[in-house]
């Protein structure tokens, strides 16, 4: 099997000169000199470090210890890692860190992510510029201008990943003041905005929590919640989609009554119904699927769920229980499932291809 080495494609000073040539707009653009570039590092990676680059642990206060993380990063097990309740300053020098580590470690710049949607910015990342919740703000100017506020902040500490908008409705009492009220057409104009000027800021995008969590009964944090029947927030995508979104955050969220939807009980995020076949085939999304939180209770008691959420067709995996045994499971997986293999080595292009528009691999 191959090993990974990267030290001599990628320095510091690369980087931080930002020679790079393609910007988050390429993404879904056909480039042959950018198919190459995603080739290259593809085929010098372990099938161990191409599964890594799936996994996104959480750092920080409801994050994993720093040294997990290090250990993490020193065998190349993880792509990305989520920033978690902290301070903008403290944010900060982790990123540095967590980098420099990386970089002596031979691994792929990683993925540095946040919830830093406009209700929760605040509370999440310390000492930010205050902005309005989401269901606070009252026109498309201000969701232009806080949006702007936000990557200003996630700039200033290195985090390159946004896990907002929510494009729910405001009906559920998790997501009501998270949102952009419970008008479909202000939800989908507003988040299409905040999702436009995220991304020509150079930031990750992503459209949450697929296929909709505003019209159910209960928090996912702490079980299985259901769609009953009609899938009534899943057409709020569609434009979002169109309009070039990056990234998709899919829920734990089961359906019912729904013939051609039905999860049987379990959550979309392990559904490949769901994930391929709606959100992939039926409407045409080609970006990231990452998953919510797999420790949250909706999904934390499926055994291997991590595998399952792969399966079935998604290309992050957030906050799994134990990393380590998330890679060697589908690492074991791929091996004895060619069409898997298949599936995870795109997902793995697809990262890859997104940190060349990012930047941050050149």
């Amino acid at each position: 099997m191959k090993t990974i080495f990267f030290a001599a494609f990628l320095t510091v000073a690369s980087i931080a000169c930002g020679q790079n040539t393609y910007t988050l707009e390429d993404f879904f653009v056909y480039d042959a000199e950018l198919e190459q570039k995603v080739d290259d590092y593809f085929d010098q990676m372990s099938d161990t470090a191409r599964v890594g680059q799936m996994i996104i642990p959480a750092a920080g206060g409801h994050g994993k210890p720093t040294e997990h993380i290090n250990g993490l990063i020193k065998r190349n097990f993880i792509g990305g890692i989520l920033l978690l309740n902290g301070t903008k300053e403290g944010f900060t020098e982790m990123v540095k860190d967590f980098s420099s580590l990386n970089s002596a470690s031979g691994g792929l710049p990683l993925l540095y992510s946040a919830d830093a949607e406009p209700s929760l910015i605040g509370y999440k990342i310390k000492g930010c510029s205050p902005v309005k919740k989401a269901n606070l703000m009252i026109s498309r100017e201000e969701v232009s201008t806080f949006a702007n506020s936000i990557c200003n902040d996630l700039i200033d500490i290195g985090i390159n990943y946004n896990y907002a908008p929510v494009v729910d409705m405001s009906p559920n009492e998790v997501v009501s003041w998270r949102s952009f009220g419970d008008n479909p057409d202000t939800a989908q104009i507003w988040s299409q905005i905040f999702i436009e000027e995220t991304q020509k800021r150079g930031i990750v995008a992503t459209a949450k929590h697929f296929p909709g969590h505003g019209y159910v009964v209960g928090d996912t944090h702490k079980k299985l919640v259901y769609i009953d029947g009609e899938m009534k927030e899943v057409d709020n995508y569609t434009p979002l989609i169109k309009a070039g979104v990056l990234s998709i955050m899919v829920a734990h969220i089961a359906i019912k009554n729904n013939d051609e939807y039905n999860t049987n009980d379990m959550p979309s995020t392990v559904s490949r119904n769901i994930v391929t076949g709606l959100l992939k085939k039926k409407m045409g999304f080609k970006g990231l699927i990452v998953t919510d939180a797999l420790n949250m209770g909706g999904v934390v008691n499926i055994p291997d769920c991590e595998l399952k959420a792969a399966q079935a067709g998604c290309d992050l995996l957030l906050m799994p229980v134990d990393e380590e045994k998330a890679v060697k499971d589908i690492v074991t997986a791929i091996e004895e499932d060619e069409d898997f293999r298949k599936q995870v080595y795109a997902s793995t292009r697809k990262i890859i291809r997104l940190k060349i528009c990012l930047g941050i691999l050149q």
